[in-house]
């Protein structure tokens, strides 16, 4: 056979084959695609992370050059072994580049050994080897693995050299224990360095890693000199008085002392530089609010004040020259960067507005997402009502009549020789026969054969059969639709509920939106008319300036007893902000044992007192009758009374319980029309008896007096005013009896010295004789003349007492609640120079 003839096996490829063909043209034909637009977003970011490995990598050794020639006195270097442990554990690529500069800076140090620094790495990176082999290789095990290997080397190169003193296997100690105590702070500090997104705060192992690793990286440049200035002693200086410009007299003191301490570790004979540089400090710190030139000029007066007395003359001038090229270094520094550091030294005026920015930014998302969990409870709320109401009574009716047409069919009809010309020919009249059938059931459940009429017989042979099982089907449908009714109950209470969950959320919304308003200005405004006062306050958070609703919170250390803040803080807020403000709560002891955290916030216009007074059925302990009383949160006043069916505990249990929840729901901020038809559904669902409580509720606006009655099967109500008595009646069925009861909502605008009374029925049928009660009791009324509220309800329950002297016929409850204007405890007071504070628009 020809070779040539003979055509090569090619085979067909599979399923896989082209998937990854397919895969292959799509990739490419994107790679097209980013080269005809340009640069892709994901080639820049991989530039953007070789940029920041770069950097970091030149980071990582200009650190390990200065560490690997920094030494203490004594020749202690801890620096080496502890920086190229955390570098191992916390970035691995870059260790060669760590551990080839921290042997090239030991090359350069005061007394160089590049063999110990050798032998310190090798041994280390030897133990995390073997540590990694056995899966035991985690960051907490650095300090400790530092330790050993510092330990190791040092004592070996101790007893080569065969000292007889007891003196370097101390040295050797401390410089261990010093290694692992900087690899602890390291690890805080190195992570910081290569953070690309900034925290919003600096913990205060963080703070204390950076501080420790830049004097360590200080004591590097140790005998590097310009014209015979140290460069250390110039970068001491710039970060002093960096350090005060940006934290003040302690933040600058305080990098004084401990630049100077770590100078002086690695020179004995500059102790005195821990005196000259806290001085420096603090003058520099005091002197930030005349700009950096009066920094520079704090710093260069308190190093050189001392110099002049403990140093001499060529020593004094170094100084003096090394402030000065500090301070050089300082003025260049632009101030975006000095803005950028204050933002994360606590107490600067950037750090506050950074942690501001935050809660702001953390309050948007929070009312963001609970808004989106409103919208999602309301659409919930609408579908659980749309279902509901879809199932409409006229289906149901069609429903239920096709089903007692189909049951009769089939058990009475199937066997019947007139089925065809009843359900075919006569259809309509069989129709008409079925209905009147059904409805005298319904109407009579247990309708006899005897009551059938004639008319019925004429058309149906099997009458009586047909009714015997109408009335069977008619009982089980009776249950059916109990049960139906349950759910469709169930059903609209879900969608009140939701929709009353929706309306809480959605005002929470408002009160975050109005929290995150920002108004230094006004805090400043206010924080200046106190220090007129002469009184220093610690801090001024205004959480609310909207009118009626002003929210203040302010912190001081004033002494217990004076009361400065109700008569002398309360009375000026009234003043400038031009409405009457008043101490609403003090927690002493916060946030600190000698500070008190003290609220203002916005007076009520209006109070009310009350009375109670009661009495049970024949004299019992227990009566069905219950009352509330409570404040809600909204700046209202709610007085509510239920009346439960009968005597007893049981009235009183479903009394109370109806109470009690319709407090609960008003205190969570649904509306008062709302939180009564979920007690109703609520009462509906929970037995199948009949169990039924009145609700009598007035809900008064204490800043306007605004009173909001819901009566529900209860009593008439009565408003006693300068000796006229106004009925407030309804008539209504109580709660807990018809699924869509009628809430009368009743609007009343009540008067300075108004009295609101309310009484259960037992009250008002005390006078069984008398004909008009309620002009029995408005007469009863205008004959009390006392106006306290106690007072009237005690002797408006006697006056009821007395109209049965055999005994109590029923439970009688009455609440009386006045009416009253506030009066402030201290009138505001003007003071000269001082002007309104302009208050924020409010957030919608």
């Amino acid at each position: 056979m020809d070779k040539s003839s003979v055509v090569p096996f090619i085979p067909r490829p599979g399923r896989e084959d082209r998937e990854a063909a397919e895969e292959k043209k799509g990739w490419l034909a994107r790679r097209k695609k980013r080269k005809a637009a340009g640069a892709s977003p994901g080639r820049l970011q991989r530039l953007g992370q070789a940029f920041a490995e770069q950097r970091w990598i030149w980071l990582t050794v200009l650190m390990g050059f200065l560490l690997g020639r920094a030494e203490l006195v004594e020749g202690i270097a801890p620096f080496a072994a502890a920086f190229f442990g955390v570098v191992l554990y916390v970035r691995r690529e870059a260790a060669f580049w760590a551990a080839a500069s921290l042997i090239a800076g030991s090359f350069w140090a005061p007394d160089p050994s590049p063999a110990v620094v050798v032998a310190e790495i090798g041994v280390l990176y030897l133990l995390f080897r073997g540590l990694e082999i056995y899966e035991k290789a985690d960051l907490s095990h650095a300090p400790v693995v530092v330790f050993a290997s510092d330990l190791l080397v040092r004592l070996f190169d101790v007893v080569l050299e065969d000292k007889p003193t007891w003196m370097p296997y101390v040295w050797t100690a401390v410089e261990a224990g010093l290694a692992f105590v900087l690899t602890m702070l390291f690890v805080h500090a190195l992570p910081l360095l290569n953070r690309t997104k900034k925290s919003v705060q600096l913990k205060q192992e963080e703070w204390i890693g950076v501080l420790i690793l830049a004097a360590c990286l200080l004591i590097g440049m140790t005998g590097w000199s310009v014209y015979g200035v140290g460069a250390t002693d110039v970068l001491v200086r710039f970060v002093v008085v960096l350090a005060a410009f940006v934290g003040g007299a302690s933040l600058g003191t305080s990098a004084g002392v401990v630049a100077g301490m770590m100078v002086t570790l690695s020179d004995l004979g500059a102790a005195g530089e821990i005196g000259m540089l806290a001085l420096g400090g603090l003058m520099a710190g005091i002197l930030r609010e005349g700009g950096k030139a009066a920094s520079v000029f704090g710093l260069v007066l308190g190093s050189s004040v001392l110099s002049l007395f403990a140093s001499s003359p060529a020593d004094t001038m170094s100084a003096a020259w090394a402030a000065v090229a500090g301070s050089v270094l300082f003025l260049l520094l632009p101030r975006r960067f000095i803005d950028s550091i204050s933002k994360y030294v606590p107490g600067t005026p950037h750090y506050a507005q950074n942690q501001r920015e935050y809660a702001q930014k953390v309050r948007d998302l929070t009312a963001e997402r609970v808004a989106r969990f409103s919208e999602v409870f309301r659409q919930l709320s609408g579908s659980f009502r749309q279902i509901t109401e879809a199932s409409g009574e006229q289906a149901e009716q069609n429903r239920d009549f096709d089903h007692f047409s189909n049951a009769v069919r089939e058990k009475a009809c199937a066997t019947c020789h007139r089925r065809s010309m009843c359900w075919d020919t006569q259809f309509f009249q069989t129709y008409k026969l079925m209905t009147d059938m059904m409805g005298a059931v319904a109407d009579k459940p247990g309708i006899q054969a005897a009551d059938i009429p004639k008319s019925w017989t004429r058309m149906c042979v099997k009458t009586p059969q047909v009714l015997d099982i109408l009335k069977r089907e008619y009982e089980l449908y009776r249950h059916d639709l109990h049960w139906r009714r349950q759910l469709q109950d169930s059903r609209f209470l879900v969608a009140d509920q939701l929709s009353g969950v929706s309306q809480v959320m959605d005002d929470l919304v408002k009160e975050i939106r109005r929290e995150a308003q920002q108004m230094e200005h006004q805090e400043t405004q206010i924080r200046e008319a106190i220090d007129r006062l002469g009184l220093a306050v610690q801090t001024i958070d205004i959480i609310s300036l909207e009118e009626g609703r002003i929210e203040i919170e302010l912190v001081h250390a004033f002494r217990t007893g004076y009361d400065e803040c109700r008569k002398m803080i309360a009375p000026l807020l009234s003043e400038i902000l031009g409405e009457t403000v008043s101490v609403q709560q003090e927690r002493s002891g916060d946030p600190a044992p000698h500070l008190t955290t003290v609220v203002f916030a916005s007076a009520k216009a209006y109070e009310v007192e009350t009375g109670v007074a009661g009495a049970a059925k024949d004299g019992d302990l227990l009566s069905g009758d219950s009352f509330t009383i409570t404040e809600l949160a909204t700046g209202k006043f709610a007085v509510a009374l239920s009346d439960g069916m009968g005597n007893g505990a049981r009235a009183r249990m479903e009394s109370s319980s109806a109470l009690s929840m319709l407090e609960r729901l008003l205190q969570s901020g649904i509306d008062e029309k709302l939180a009564v038809k979920s007690v109703n559904s609520v009462l509906l669902l929970r037995s199948p008896e009949e169990t039924f409580a009145t609700i009598d509720l007035a809900v008064i606006d204490l800043y306007s007096a605004h009173a909001t009655l819901l009566k529900i099967g209860s009593t008439p109500s009565f408003i006693k005013r300068n000796g006229e008595v106004i009925p407030v009646a309804a008539g209504n069925l109580p709660i807990g009896i018809l699924q869509d009861i009628e809430i009368d909502l009743l609007q009343v605008q009540l008067l300075p010295g108004d009295t609101l009374i309310m009484m259960t029925d037992g009250v008002l049928d005390a006078p069984g004789h008398a004909i008009n009660k309620e002009l029995w009791m408005k007469r009863v009324l205008q004959e009390i003349e006392t106006d306290d509220p106690q007072e009237l309800a005690d002797e408006l329950l006697d006056t009821a007492l007395k109209q049965n002297p055999g005994g109590i016929r029923d439970d009688m409850t009455i609440v009386v609640s006045k009416i009253t204007r506030r009066q402030p405890e201290w009138a505001a007071f003007r003071f000269p120079g001082l002007g309104r504070v302009e208050r924020p628009r409010t957030v919608s």
